[in-house]
């Protein structure tokens, strides 16, 4: 029987006059449908896009609002990059490569200086999770062998590298035994904490590396980092991965609020390393522990759900998050094919639910969070709802999406491994004092404060 979602409303009241509803209608048995619901929610996402206009600055959304709780005041830095990356994503799913000029142009242009994803009008905002986000999209444009940029500019690959090594550069063993600060630039407000999505980046980008290249040094970094993070409690034995702690007190108390991309990021990576191990039973194991968490804190009864959507206390940030759980897990069914089949038992039910959601604003057919809620529209817009619904509908269509490619079978981006070696100190330019880090990045000290009060009784025990 064909699962089939028709999300119409016949009239909807809005501002005391009557409108009609266009109707995002998905046949998840069916490519075609697939591809064109798809086509249209990044049609919409993009709309808030002027990047690519005469005199507006490319790669850039609008933005960046005052703090992350501000929800009509713009997007920062990392979420144009991540949505790039979704796009990529879009048209290695759908063929459709409309946006695919817009992409290069973006991904090119926000490089910065020293082509390392540090551009100095971002430096008063930068955290390692904010570079990551920016390299994981370089690293997929390489892996999808997306149209390589000219010879005089920097090549996707050494992107990618680039933000790997700056990054290795900036691991501290000096506290809490190892790891990734939130912040690469010490001046920044939030330093002091280490947290899983930074590190979960630099494991991310370290494992696609060693996949790509078969560096065997890309792949000791990965593993060290598994270890690393385990050991020092962001991820359980259970597989709950935490969100941070704090050097302050060497890391010794762990901040227990889960969220969903985290759970993701760590996922595609320990798939990657089981790829690239031949099939080694330790990374298994993690894999299958991973997804297993995964599918219980964030799919009850089987729809993606992010924790702050129950009173959608949620910071611009947060509305993004549903990409990256399930863009990763779909990437990880490619890599790691054993696990195909509980991934899509969960993202096919998400994208029907999804795709119902869709049903607000003035077309009828923009994109809410809530998806547990089907077609009761909850009121936000944004470009990571939807992003959010592009990915979890696309993804459906990965197991006839061709193999990524490696430096052996295909790959043509070109690698540097001098990349990111050359990394301007901006500790020793006198940083900006309007606002700081406060509001530039996934996850502020003052929404993690907040969200412990908003949520925190979710958070595992």
């Amino acid at each position: 029987m064909l699962l089939t979602t028709l999300v119409s409303s016949a009239w909807l009241l809005l501002l005391g006059g009557a409108r009609v509803a266009n109707a995002i209608e998905l046949n998840i048995d069916d490519d075609e449908s697939i591809k064109s619901v798809a086509g249209q929610i990044a049609y919409d996402m993009m709309l808030e896009y002027k990047g690519n206009l005469s005199g507006n600055t490319p790669g850039l959304l609008p933005g960046p609002p005052p703090t992350p709780l501000i929800l009509d005041a713009g997007y920062f830095w990392w979420e144009a990059g991540a949505m790039f990356g979704s796009l990529l994503d879009y048209w290695y799913y759908t063929g459709d490569d409309s946006y695919n000029p817009t992409i290069k142009q973006a991904l090119l242009h926000q490089t910065g200086e020293e082509n390392n994803y540090l551009p100095q009008n971002q430096s008063v905002g930068m955290g390692n999770d904010d570079q990551g986000f920016w390299g994981m999209s370089a690293m997929t444009a390489a892996e999808f062998n997306f149209e390589n940029p000219e010879p005089d500019q920097p090549q996707w690959l050494a992107l990618a590298q680039a933000v790997f090594h700056t990054q290795a550069l900036r691991l501290n063993p000096d506290t809490c035994g190892g790891g990734l600060n939130w912040q690469a630039y010490s001046y920044l407000n939030g330093y002091s904490y280490k947290n899983s999505i930074s590190n979960g980046c630099f494991f991310n980008i370290g494992s696609r590396l060693a996949l790509y290249t078969k560096n065997e040094t890309y792949a000791k970094y990965t593993e060290e980092s598994w270890d690393w993070i385990t050991g020092v409690g962001l991820i359980d034995k259970d597989y709950n991965v935490f969100d941070g702690a704090d050097q302050k007190d060497n890391c010794t108390e762990i901040n227990r609020i889960t969220f969903s991309y985290n759970s993701a990021i760590y996922l595609l990576g320990a798939a990657t390393m089981y790829n690239y191990t031949d099939g080694s039973p330790i990374w298994k194991e993690r894999v299958e522990g991973l997804l297993k968490r995964t599918i219980i804190n964030f799919f009850p009864k089987g729809i993606a759900t992010e924790l702050c959507e129950a009173e959608l206390n949620c910071s611009i940030d947060m509305y993004a998050q549903k990409a990256f759980l399930t863009r990763w897990m779909a990437a990880s069914t490619k890599i790691a094919p054993f696990i195909y089949d509980d991934v899509m038992k969960v993202l096919r039910t998400s994208a029907v639910a999804a795709a119902a959601q869709c049903s607000g604003g003035e077309t009828g057919r923009v994109c809410g969070l809530s998806w547990s809620k089907k077609d009761q529209y909850d009121g936000t817009k944004g470009v990571g709802q939807q992003m959010a619904a592009m990915e979890v509908i696309q993804s459906l269509l990965i197991k006839k999406a061709r193999s990524i490619v490696s430096n052996t079978t295909g790959g043509t981006s070109q690698g540097d491994p001098d990349a990111g070696n050359n990394e301007v100190d901006y500790t020793k330019i006198e940083p900006a004092t309007t606002g700081g880090k406060v509001g530039a990045g996934i996850l502020t000290v003052v929404v993690v404060g907040l969200v412990v009060g908003m949520f925190g009784f979710m958070a595992i025990d």
